[in-house]
């Protein structure tokens, strides 16, 4: 491989592993989330637990392609500097991959053995990996193996939940016959002239592609997840247009995420960009009105509002 299409440089890796990536193989990486081990200390869940029922101290997060990504969003937190638009590089085995993150996921986990302070029975659980969150950095659809994948997740007695950007539609597609668990799909904005300023797309139409996701959606078996990560003065404005957007959506949930001004997206925004609860609340219940929809949960510390349609409330489920 020529240099400048290295995956990754040998700084770029030192770099990675001081904010707490593990890296495994050519492209796959994990990072403990700050909840899980918050969960094993008895210090709170993650709004997915709280949501969908998954438990956070048994969670790897993760991604098998941190370095592909057709999105340069204003708002994202990693460093997109090294991302490639395109597949660069080997394609490591899914076996290899999902083994690969259980063990550093572990590994890494390890060390809260010794804390007087967990929670015993929460702590051996998370040895013992139930949930693969398929997301982490970059954009996981772009893994040519990724049916095998998420079957491998679950040949292994996991579920898997799948975040994806929707500029993939094809790939969804063949995940028609290989469904996660559950799937996640951003929307991004409001409509096309927004999503180009805000996402910075190396992809053809991309916006297009993301529509053309959504409409997908309907058949798909599985939980169905639409998330709104929303910024202030960059793409929170226009209910009455992600409320046209939605109301036709064949979704189970629909999050309504504040924008957190950390990472690298410091660089790129200021903090005055960064909802209040109160403000995604209100911005939440505007949407909901407009496309038939109500607000069932929220997290305060997560600034998030979930919002579902009356006749899906028997979609949530615990594991």
């Amino acid at each position: 491989m020529d240099d400048e299409k290295k995956i990754l440089t040998d700084e770029k890796r030192k770099d990675l592993e001081k904010q707490g990536y593990r890296i495994t193989g050519n492209h796959s990486a994990i990072k403990v989330c700050g909840w899980c081990k918050k969960s094993i200390k008895d210090e709170g869940i993650c709004y997915k637990e709280a949501f969908y029922g998954i438990p956070c101290h048994r969670c790897v997060q993760m991604t098998p392609v941190f370095h592909v990504c057709g999105h340069r969003c204003k708002w994202c937190w990693r460093d997109i500097e090294f991302t490639f638009p395109e597949w660069v590089g080997p394609v490591d085995e899914p076996k290899d991959i999902v083994n690969g993150c259980v063990e550093e996921h572990v590994k890494y986990l390890h060390g809260f053995g010794g804390n007087p302070k967990i929670d015993m029975t929460k702590f051996k659980e998370s040895m013992k990996p139930l949930l693969f969150a398929v997301s982490l950095s970059g954009e996981p659809t772009s893994y040519p193996r990724l049916p095998e994948l998420i079957d491998e997740i679950h040949s292994q007695g996991m579920i898997s939940f799948l975040v994806t950007n929707g500029t993939n539609p094809d790939m969804l597609r063949k995940l028609l016959k290989h469904q996660p668990v559950q799937l996640y799909i951003t929307l991004p904005a409001p409509d096309e002239e927004t999503y180009l300023k805000v996402c910075r797309p190396s992809v053809k139409d991309g916006w297009k592609r993301i529509m053309e996701s959504l409409q997908l959606l309907k058949e798909f078996d599985c939980r169905k997840t639409i998330r709104l990560t929303l910024v202030k003065d960059e793409n929170m404005f226009s209910p009455e247009k992600y409320a046209e957007i939605i109301k036709d959506i064949d979704a189970d949930f629909f999050e309504f995420k504040a924008y957190v001004y950390v990472g690298y997206s410091q660089y790129r925004l200021s903090i005055e960009n960064m909802p209040r609860h109160f403000e995604i609340m209100e911005f939440a219940g505007k949407v909901a009105d407009m496309a038939g929809m109500k607000i069932v949960d929220e997290k305060k510390e997560s600034r998030v509002a979930l919002v579902m349609r009356e006749d899906k409330k028997d979609r949530i489920m615990e594991f």
